[in-house]
C-alpha cells in the first residue's frame, strides 16, 4: 500500500494537554455494525459485509492460513458460502453477459471505458482477494488493454476507504492508548486506501516524528478466507478437468500463506526492518524505517516519505537499480519483495527508489538461486541441454523426463528469441512461447517459483511503462554474468567451468561474453549509457585487467593463466618453426620440406592467445579489422577452424603491441592488484616449463 503523496494532508491537531474525552472501545463486531449502518460506509463492506460474522474464536484461529481449518469454519456456515457463490456468479456473469451483448450490437469499441469502470467496481465490491489478483495484472501494460490498466491501476491505492471512526477505534484497541496520547497531529481522513488497510499521516506526539499509521480494513481476513477456499477448490477441478501438470492448489496455497502473513502487520514489520537491514544500504535505494512499539496484528506504524510513483515519473535510472536490488534480493540474498506493484514502488523527491509495503515477501533457497542463474546462463549461450538439466533442478520438470526431446523442443521454443542477443530478450516472449511445450512434457510450476516469476514479471511490466523497449532480463543479465565470475559457490564453478570447456576446448567466445556482459553491471547514473556503449579501449583493458586480479576473480584469472601459458607455449613453437623455415631457404643443401612442431592442438591455443588479447583490447571494431587484415576465417567458417602455419607469425607484432598495453596500465592499478600482477610472470614461466617438459617426455617416449 503506498504510504507516499504528492503534497501532505491537513491535519487534525490535539492540544499538547489532552482535554478530548476518553471514548469507550466498542468490539470489532460492533464498530462494523455501526460503520455498516452509517452513510460513508465503503462498497466492500456494503455488499460483502455479511462475510464478517465470525465469532472471536474463529476469527483467532484464522491467523495463519490452514485450508483444513477455513474449510471445517464455513462447513459449519453453508449459508455464507452459498451467498458468496452466488454473488461472484452473479456479478460476474452480468459483466460477462454486458461484455456479450457489446459484441452482438457491434459497441464493444464504444463501451470499452464504460465495461472497464464496472469490471473495477466488482473487484472493489468482491474485495481483498481479487483485487490483490487485478494488482498483479495491471502491472502489465504489454498484456492489458489501455482502458482496463487506468482503471484496475486505481485499485493499487485508491479504493474507496472505509470509516475513520472504525480505523481510530481499530488503533485505540490495538495499541491500549487514546488516540490524542499517541498522536498530536493526524489527518483527519485517510491518505490512502488499499484492498487490505488504509494509511493515515500523523506526528507521533513523543518524538514529533511525522509517520504513516496503516490500518487493516475490517473483515479481511474471513472474506480473504472464504474467497481462497473457493479459488483452491476451481483449480482441484481445473486441474483435474485440464489435466494439469502443475499442482494449481499449491500455488493457491503458496499465494495464500504469503497473504495472511500479510494481514498481520507485525510480520510485515520485521519484513520491513530485515529487508532495510538487507537492502536499504544499496545505492539510491530507501526503505523507511518502521516503530516496532507502535506496531500490532491490525496496526503498523512507518516513517513517512514524500514522493511519486515510479511509473508516473518515468525514470529509467531508478528502473536500473530497481533491477539491480531485484538482483541482490533474489540471487544474493534470496529475500525478495514478491508484491513490486506500482503503488508499492516511489521515486522520492531527493531521487531515491523507495519501497513499501513489506508485507508480501519470498524466500529463494540457495540451490534454486544458483539453478536460477545456471538456468539464465545456459539459455543466453543456447546450451539447451543443460537448460533441460536445469528444469529439472528447479523442479519444472520430474527427473523421469526424455532430457533429448525436451532439448530438442527448448530449441526450437527458445532460438528465434535468443537470436535478438541477450540484451533484447523480452520475459514475456519467454513465457509465452513455452506455453505447448510445458504441457507435452508434463512441465510443473513449483509453488515457490510462482511468486517468483510474478514479481519478474511485475517488474519488467514497471520498466515497461518507462521504456517500451525495456527487458529486464536483458538487465539483469549483466549482474548474473558478474556473479558467476565472482562467486564461491562450488556448483556455480563448476557450471562456469563446464560453459567454457567443451571436449577439453577453451572457448573464448563465452569468456569473452561473459567479461563483456559483466562489464555492463553498474548503476551510477554518469555510466548507465555513455560508458557502457562509448569505453575506449583502455578503460575495458583497465577493469578487466582489475577485475582478474582481485580476490573474486581468482577462479577466472586461474583459467586465463593456463590459458596464457597454453598460448604463449605456442607462439614459441610457431617462432621456431618460423625461423628453421626461414634458415631452410637461405642454407644450402637442406630439403624443401620442413617439419613442424605445431599441432592442431597448438593452432587452437595460439589463436586463442590472439583472441584474449583482442578481449583485452576492447572495442570489436579492432578484433575485425584485425582478423581482416591477417585473413583470419569467421569461428562460423568451417575451413577456418585452424589457422595456416603460414600465417602464425602474422600474430605477433599484434601480440607484441596488445603486451606493451598491459605494461601501460599497471601504473594506475592498485597497490595490491600491481603486487598480484608481478607475481603472474613466474606462475605462467612454471605453467610454461611444465609444458615443455610434457611435450619433451612424450615425444622422446612415445
Amino acid at each position: 500500500m503506498s504510504m507516499l503523496l504528492h503534497s501532505s494532508p491537513p491535519f487534525h491537531s490535539f492540544p499538547a494537554t489532552p482535554k478530548l474525552r476518553f471514548r469507550s472501545k466498542p468490539s470489532p463486531q460492533r464498530a462494523i455494525l455501526r460503520a455498516t449502518a452509517g452513510l460513508d460506509v465503503d462498497s466492500f463492506t456494503k455488499k460483502s459485509g455479511y462475510l464478517f460474522r465470525l465469532s472471536a474464536s474463529e476469527a483467532e484461529s484464522l491467523r495463519d492460513y490452514s485450508p483444513l481449518r477455513i474449510a471445517a469454519i464455513y462447513r459449519r456456515k453453508p449459508l455464507i458460502l452459498l451467498a458468496r457463490l452466488i454473488q461472484i456468479a452473479t456479478t460476474f456473469g452480468k459483466w460477462f453477459g454486458d461484455r456479450y451483448i457489446d459484441n452482438l450490437m457491434e459497441r464493444s469499441d464504444q463501451m470499452f471505458k464504460v465495461r472497464a469502470a464496472e469490471l473495477r467496481k466488482i473487484l472493489v465490491e468482491l474485495g481483498p482477494a481479487y483485487i490483490k489478483i487485478a494488482q498483479a495484472v495491471s502491472s502489465r501494460p504489454d498484456l492489458i488493454p489501455p482502458s482496463y490498466l487506468d482503471e484496475l491501476s486505481l485499485l493499487q491505492d485508491r479504493i474507496a476507504p472505509f470509516s475513520t471512526e472504525v480505523a481510530l477505534d481499530t488503533i485505540e484497541k490495538e495499541l491500549g492508548l487514546r488516540i490524542d496520547e499517541l498522536f498530536s497531529e493526524i489527518s483527519p481522513e485517510p491518505v490512502a486506501a488499499a484492498s487490505l488497510g488504509q494509511v493515515y499521516q500523523a506526528r507521533l506526539r513523543r518524538s514529533g516524528q511525522v509517520v504513516a499509521v496503516k490500518v487493516q480494513r475490517p473483515g479481511v481476513q474471513a472474506a480473504v478466507s472464504l474467497d481462497i477456499l473457493i479459488l483452491r477448490f476451481l483449480a482441484g477441478v481445473v486441474k483435474r478437468a485440464g489435466k494439469f501438470n502443475t499442482d494449481l492448489q499449491a500455488v493457491v496455497d503458496e499465494w495464500a500463506s504469503s497473504l495472511f502473513r500479510e494481514m498481520d502487520y507485525t510480520k510485515e514489520a520485521d519484513n520491513g526492518l530485515k529487508f532495510r537491514r538487507l537492502y536499504g544500504g544499496i545505492k539510491d535505494v530507501f526503505v523507511p524505517n518502521i516503530y516496532m512499539e507502535h506496531t500490532t496484528r491490525r496496526v503498523l506504524v512507518m516513517e513517512w516519505v514524500e514522493g511519486q510513483k515510479l511509473s508516473e515519473v518515468k525514470d529509467l535510472y531508478l528502473v536500473e537499480v530497481g533491477v539491480y536490488c531485484s538482483f541482490n534480493q533474489l540471487l544474493e540474498n534470496g529475500f525478495y519483495h514478491a508484491d513490486p506493484h506500482p503503488g508499492n514502488l516511489f521515486r522520492t523527491y531527493d531521487g531515491k527508489l523507495a519501497y513499501i509495503d513489506f508485507g508480501m515477501m519470498g524466500e529463494f533457497k540457495q540451490e534454486f538461486r544458483d539453478g536460477f542463474i545456471e538456468a539464465c546462463l545456459h539459455l543466453v549461450n543456447r546450451d539447451f541441454d543443460a537448460l533441460s538439466k536445469d528444469f529439472v533442478t528447479l523442479g519444472l520438470l520430474p527427473p523421469t523426463v526424455e532430457k533429448e526431446a525436451v532439448t530438442k523442443a527448448l530449441t526450437g521454443v527458445f532460438q528465434d528469441a535468443i537470436a535478438k542477443g541477450v540484451r533484447n530478450i523480452s520475459f514475456g516472449d519467454l513465457l509465452g512461447n513455452l506455453g505447448t511445450t510445458m504441457y507435452k512434457f508434463k512441465f510443473r510450476i513449483p509453488s515457490y517459483f510462482s511468486l517468483v516469476i510474478r514479481s519478474l514479471a511485475v517488474l519488467e511490466g514497471i520498466a515497461i511503462s518507462s521504456d517500451p523497449n525495456y527487458k529486464v532480463l536483458g538487465s539483469t543479465y549483466p549482474w548474473i554474468a558478474k556473479k558467476v565470475l565472482t562467486d564461491s559457490s562450488p556448483q556455480l564453478k563448476s557450471s562456469l567451468q563446464s560453459l567454457l570447456y567443451k571436449d577439453g576446448a577453451f572457448r573464448i567466445d563465452r569468456l569473452e561474453s561473459l567479461l563483456t556482459e559483466s562489464l555492463r553491471a553498474r548503476t551510477e547514473k554518469a555510466l548507465i549509457k555513455a560508458q557502457r556503449e562509448e569505453a575506449d579501449s583502455r578503460v575495458v583493458f583497465k577493469e578487466i585487467i582489475s577485475f582478474t586480479l582481485k580476490e573474486k576473480g581468482s577462479f577466472v584469472r586461474e583459467i586465463l593463466v593456463e590459458e596464457f601459458a597454453k598460448g604463449l607455449d605456442a607462439l614459441g613453437l610457431a617462432t621456431f618453426d618460423s625461423l628453421t623455415s626461414a634458415a631452410s631457404t637461405v642454407i644450402p643443401f637442406t630439403g624443401s620440406t620442413s617439419f613442424s612442431l605445431m599441432s592442431k592442438e597448438d593452432t587452437v591455443n595460439l589463436r586463442t592467445l590472439q583472441r584474449l588479447m583482442f578481449l583485452m583490447a576492447g572495442p570489436e571494431s579492432n578484433k575485425k579489422s584485425f582478423e581482416e587484415t591477417n585473413g583470419v576465417s569467421s569461428p562460423n567458417n568451417k575451413q577456418g577452424v585452424y589457422l595456416e602455419e603460414s600465417s602464425l607469425l602474422s600474430y605477433q607484432p599484434a601480440l607484441v603491441s596488445e603486451i606493451l598495453t598491459m605494461f601501460s596500465i599497471i601504473p594506475e592499478l592498485p597497490a595490491e592488484s600491481q603486487q598480484q600482477l608481478l607475481r603472474l610472470p613466474a606462475d605462467v614461466a612454471g605453467r610454461l616449463v611444465s609444458r615443455a617438459s610434457a611435450r619433451t617426455i612424450q615425444r622422446i617416449f612415445l
